[in-house]
C-alpha cells in the first residue's frame, strides 16, 4: 500500500524530468552511433589500428620498457626486432585481428613500425598526459615552477621540470611536467623556457608565483639568468630556495670552484658504492666498530647516520670528515682483499674511490667547505624544520650574513684555522700535504717559489667560498622572499608565539592584488588575531598553512585564506602529505633504473605520470590529426616515406 502511495504521488514535473533524462540518454546514443556512422569502413580501421599502437606503447612507458631493445641487427648483420616490434608479433599471435590484417602481407624480417612512427606515437602520449597535469593546474590559477640539477638523457642534457599547485582540497601537489634542454646560450634556454610554459603548457605566467633552481657550478650562473628573465615577465614569481635540497648542499653545488664539483662527485660515488650493496654497508659498519671500540656510543651514532641520506643533510661535510678514516679503511680492505669475497668490479671501484679520498686536495676542500659553511647550518636547518622556525630563520639572515662578512674580513686567521685541521687530518690517515698536481702540472716553470700550500688555498678555496656563501644568500633571500617568508605569522602557531602582536599588513602587499576583498584585509586580519587570541582552552593551535587551510571555517576570512594557498605552493615549503609529491621519487628511480642510452623524456614522463587520467581515445584522434597534417606537408614534398605507411 505504502508503494501504491509513493507512485501515486509521483508529479507531472517529475515525470517530465525522468522522460527529458531519458531523451538526453537516447539523444547521446544516436548522436555516437551517427558519428560512427559517419565514418568511412577505412578510417574505423585506421582508428582500431592505432589504438592498439597507443596500448602498447602505453604499456610499455608505465612498465618502462624501452621501444628500442636491442638492436636491429647483430654485429653479424642478423636481424633481430626491437622490443616494440616484439610485442606487436605477441599481439598478433595472441589474436589481435586489426594488427594481423595490417601485417599479415610484410616480410617476416620487415619492420611493422618504423622508429619514426614509434617516437609520434609515444610523442602524443606525452603531450596528452601532460595536458591533463596542466588542465589540474590552470583549474587551481596559481603555480609555482621547480627546475632540478641537468641530468643524461641518451647523451644529451637536460633539466627535470616539476610544477606546484594546490587542488580544490588544499592539498599541494608536486607533478613533474617534462625537461628543459641544456643550451650553452642561456638567454637561449631561457626564452626556450618561457615559450614551453606559455605556449607549449599552456600555462599564464600572471599566475606565476615562485621558482627554483638546484644546479651544479656549471649551470648555476646560466640559471640566475633564466631566473631573472621569467622575474622581468612575472614580477610576483619569487626566486626562493628548494623544501627538497639543504641550504648548504644548494650553496656548495653552486660554488664556482673546480674542486668543489670534483668533492661532490666523489661524495656522490661513495653514497651508492655502499648503498647499493648490503654486504659492503655491513664492511663499513664492521670497521666503524673496530675504530670505535673505545667509545661505543659514537660508533653507533655513526652507524645510524649511514643508514641516512646522508648526502643531502644540512651536516653532510661534517660528517664526510668524520667518517674519511673508516671510509678510507674499509676501501683498501675491499681493493686489498685476498679472499675473493669481491669481484673485480667492486675491487677496481674501491680502489679508485680510495685514492680520490686520500687526495690532499679533497681533504683540504672537506674541511673548509665544513667550516665555511658550518655558519650557515643552524640557519638551513630551520628553513626545513617547523613553520616557526622558518619564520625565525627570515628574521636571522641579517645576524647570518654578518657573521660571515666579519669571516671574510679576517679570512687570515680563519682560513690558518681550517688549513691546520686538514694537515692534521691529513696526517692521521699518512696523506702528503702538497699543492694539487693538476696545479703544478698547469704552472710548469712559473710557479712561484715561494707560493705554500696554505697561501694557494686560501686564495683558490677559501676565499671565493665565503664570497660566494655571501653572495648566494643574497640573490636567494631577496626582499620579496623574506616578505613571504614573514607573511607566515598568518600561521595561528607562529602567532601565539608572537603573543598574537603581529602586523601583518606591510608584508602581505606582495600578494594583495591576489586577494578577493583587499580593502577588507585589515579588519580581516584582527577579527583572525582575535579568533585564535580567545580560543577555548582546549583548542589547539594550527601548526602550519596546511592544517590552517584545512580549517572548517577558514572561507569566511576569504584574504586569509587566498593569502595561505599562495603561499603554501611556494618551492621553500615542504610538501606536507608525500602521495603528493611521489613523481620527485618516481623520476629518480626512472633515472637510476634506466641505462643512459635508453632514457627518453617522452617515455619519463608516461612512467612517472602512470596513474594519471588519460582518454586513449582522444590520443588516438590527436594522432590521427598530426599524421595527417604531416601527409599534407609530405605531399608537397619529393621525401615522402614513412607518410605513406600512416
Amino acid at each position: 500500500m505504502l508503494k501504491e502511495r509513493k507512485l501515486d504521488a509521483v508529479t507531472p514535473l517529475q515525470e517530465n524530468h525522468q522522460t527529458n533524462n531519458n531523451d538526453v540518454e537516447i539523444q547521446i546514443e544516436i548522436d555516437e552511433s551517427e558519428e560512427i556512422s559517419a565514418m568511412t569502413e577505412e578510417e574505423r580501421y585506421n582508428k582500431d589500428y592505432f589504438r592498439s599502437l597507443f596500448e602498447i606503447v602505453l604499456l610499455m612507458g608505465k612498465q618502462n620498457v624501452s621501444l628500442e631493445g636491442r638492436n636491429l641487427k647483430d654485429p653479424d648483420g642478423v636481424y633481430s626486432p626491437d622490443n616494440f616490434q616484439a610485442l606487436l608479433e605477441y599481439r598478433i599471435n595472441s589474436g589481435d585481428e586489426v594488427l594481423r590484417r595490417r601485417f599479415e602481407m610484410l616480410a617476416v624480417n620487415q619492420e611493422y613500425c618504423s622508429r619514426f612512427q614509434q617516437e609520434q606515437i609515444l610523442e602524443v602520449c606525452e603531450r596528452c598526459v601532460r595536458e591533463e597535469l596542466m588542465r589540474d593546474v590552470r583549474n587551481s590559477q596559481f603555480f609555482t615552477i621547480i627546475v632540478e640539477d641537468a641530468v643524461d638523457m641518451a647523451g644529451e642534457e637536460h633539466m627535470p621540470i616539476f610544477i606546484r599547485h594546490i587542488d580544490d582540497a588544499n592539498n599541494l601537489h608536486e607533478e613533474f611536467v617534462g625537461f628543459l634542454p641544456y643550451d650553452d646560450d642561456a638567454e637561449l634556454m631561457a626564452m626556450n623556457f618561457i615559450m614551453a610554459i606559455t605556449e607549449k603548457w599552456k600555462l599564464n605566467l600572471e599566475y606565476c608565483r615562485g621558482q627554483s633552481y638546484i644546479a651544479s657550478s656549471r649551470l648555476s650562473s646560466k640559471m640566475k639568468i633564466v631566473a631573472s628573465r621569467l622575474l622581468q615577465k612575472c614580477p610576483q614569481a619569487t626566486y626562493t630556495l628548494c623544501s627538497s635540497c639543504a641550504l648548504n648542499i644548494w650553496l656548495a653545488k653552486s660554488i664556482p670552484v673546480t674542486g668543489v664539483s670534483v668533492v661532490l662527485g666523489t661524495l656522490e660515488d661513495i653514497y651508492l658504492f655502499f648503498s647499493k650493496s648490503p654486504n659492503l654497508e655491513v664492511e663499513l659498519e664492521n670497521t666503524i666498530t673496530g675504530l670505535y671500540m673505545e667509545n661505543i656510543e659514537k660508533g653507533n651514532e655513526l652507524k645510524e647516520i649511514l643508514k641516512s641520506e646522508w648526502i643531502s643533510r644540512h651536516d653532510t661535510f661534517e660528517i664526510i670528515v668524520t667518517l674519511l678514516h673508516p671510509l678510507v679503511l674499509c676501501l683498501d680492505r675491499v681493493a686489498c682483499d685476498n679472499s675473493f669475497r669481491w669481484n673485480t668490479r667492486i675491487t677496481s671501484q674501491a680502489f679508485i674511490l680510495s685514492s680520490a679520498l686520500t687526495d690532499f686536495d679533497f681533504v683540504v676542500t672537506i674541511v673548509i667547505l665544513k667550516n665555511a659553511l658550518s655558519f650557515t647550518r643552524a640557519f638551513g636547518k630551520n628553513l626545513q624544520g617547523l613553520t616557526s622556525d622558518i619564520f625565525s630563520a627570515a628574521n636571522s639572515l641579517t645576524a647570518v650574513l654578518h657573521t660571515l662578512n666579519e669571516v671574510m674580513e679576517n679570512i687570515e686567521v680563519y682560513h690558518e684555522f681550517w688549513f691546520e685541521e686538514a694537515t692534521n687530518l691529513a696526517a692521521l690517515m699518512d696523506i702528503p700535504v702538497k699543492l694539487p698536481g693538476r696545479f703544478s702540472r698547469m704552472q710548469h716553470l712559473n710557479l712561484q717559489p715561494d707560493l705554500t700550500s696554505e697561501n694557494f688555498y686560501k686564495e683558490a678555496l677559501s676565499v671565493p667560498t665565503i664570497q660566494h656563501i655571501i653572495q648566494g644568500l643574497k640573490d636567494v633571500f631577496s626582499e620579496q622572499h623574506l616578505k613571504a617568508l614573514k607573511c607566515l605569522s598568518l600561521v595561528p602557531s607562529v602567532m601565539g608565539q608572537l603573543k598574537f602582536s603581529t602586523s601583518e599588513e606591510h608584508n602581505t602587499d606582495l600578494y594583495k592584488y591576489d586577494l578577493p576583498s583587499p580593502e577588507t584585509l585589515s579588519a580581516e586580519l584582527h577579527c583572525w588575531r582575535v579568533k585564535w587570541k580567545h580560543r577555548g582552552k582546549d583548542v589547539e593551535l594550527p601548526s602550519n598553512i596546511f592544517e590552517s587551510l584545512h580549517l572548517p571555517d577558514i572561507k569566511f576570512f576569504p584574504n586569509v585564506y587566498a593569502l595561505l594557498k599562495v603561499l603554501c605552493i611556494l618551492p621553500v615549503f615542504k610538501v606536507e602529505n608525500e602521495k603528493f609529491e611521489s613523481s620527485r621519487k618516481r623520476l629518480k628511480f626512472y633515472l637510476e633504473s634506466t641505462p643512459v642510452e635508453q632514457r627518453s623524456g617522452h617515455l619519463a614522463l608516461v612512467n612517472i605520470s602512470y596513474d594519471s587520467k588519460h582518454d586513449l581515445d582522444v590520443m588516438v584522434d590527436t594522432y590521427m590529426k598530426v599524421a595527417a597534417n604531416d601527409a599534407k606537408f609530405d605531399s608537397l614534398s619529393p621525401h615522402s616515406e614513412v607518410v605513406e605507411e600512416v
